[in-house]
């Protein structure tokens, strides 16, 4: 059977690097990207089974890449948004990302133990 795919989309690199490991042990494939343009390049030519985004990020951010895969692929996409908030609290980024389709939210931060249950819970 094969392992799940999962993309891991953050702009911090170290939160992105540790969140790939902690998947990778626990059995899912993982890639990477800095930010909304590079995951919809990498999406383009190898629909993930999950996409994990942050919300506020440089170029293109969370909710602009959440529309934008909603209208592409519809329901073929599985994806879990995550914020530690902005110019407002994460709740509301993550209440608006709810409203857009996304599977699930984490709130920022969390740990390993929600990760991998909010992951297990997708599949």
């Amino acid at each position: 059977m094969n392992k799940p795919r999962i993309l891991v989309v953050d702009d911090e690199p170290d939160l992105r690097e540790c969140m790939c490991d902690v998947l990778s042990m626990a059995g899912y494939e993982t890639e990477s990207a800095e930010n909304g343009v590079s995951a919809i390049e990498k999406i383009s030519g190898n629909v993930p089974d999950l996409i994990i985004t942050d919300i506020i990020m440089p170029e293109k951010e969370g909710i602009e890449m959440i529309i934008k895969l909603k209208s592409d692929y519809k329901d073929k996409i599985k994806i879990i948004a995550m914020s530690g908030g902005g110019k407002i609290p994460p709740e509301d980024y993550l209440c608006t990302a709810e409203l857009l389709g996304v599977d699930k939210t984490l709130k920022k931060p969390f740990n390993v133990e929600e990760l991998l249950n909010t992951v297990q819970s997708i599949f």
